[in-house]
């Protein structure tokens, strides 16, 4: 891994724009997919269902590619393992309002951190980890918009030379 910025994918600094009008490079362009493929047969449940809700909004994008189809899957597979995991602590934490089941006992009677607790927070991660990569977060999202509506205001140096 080389220090400094990561390189961004030529479709991306397309839509943010090109306001120093510099060539931008041709890059490899993957197959864009006819449609929404299947999920593969792993991903069931939870994951199933935002395999369609995100892959579908990815698809009318144009940012769901044959190549993408692998990270979606482990977006949401991170998903269902979260939303799963989730449930389960709160359905726990209904029964023990005043540790709202962070902590149980363990099998020798000692106070122990529940390991849904971890399961949770690890998929939570994975899970914004992989979604930045497709510009699903507020943040991913306003890094790739900035350039889509355009500024029509000038440079602060547009009045400096008359032409």
């Amino acid at each position: 891994m080389k220090p400094g910025k990561r390189p961004l994918p030529t479709h991306l600094k397309l839509l943010r724009g090109n306001p120093g009008q510099r060539r931008l490079p041709d890059e490899p362009q993957p197959e864009q997919l006819p449609d929404v493929p299947d999920p593969p047969p792993f991903i069931t449940g939870y994951a199933a269902d935002e395999w369609w809700i995100t892959g579908t909004e990815l698809h009318r994008l144009g940012l769901l590619t044959r190549v993408d189809v692998p990270a979606l899957a482990a977006y949401c597979y991170s998903f269902g393992q979260w939303r799963m995991a989730a449930e389960a602590l709160a359905k726990m934490q209904a029964n023990d309002p005043i540790m709202n089941a962070m902590i149980i006992k363990s099998k020798f009677g000692d106070a122990a951190m529940n390991p849904l607790v971890s399961i949770v927070r690890k998929h939570a991660g994975d899970m914004v980890r992989f979604a930045a990569e497709f510009g699903l977060t507020p943040a991913a999202r306003s890094r790739i918009t900035a350039g889509i509506h355009g500024d029509n205001s000038q440079s602060k140096f547009a009045g400096l030379i008359a032409g």
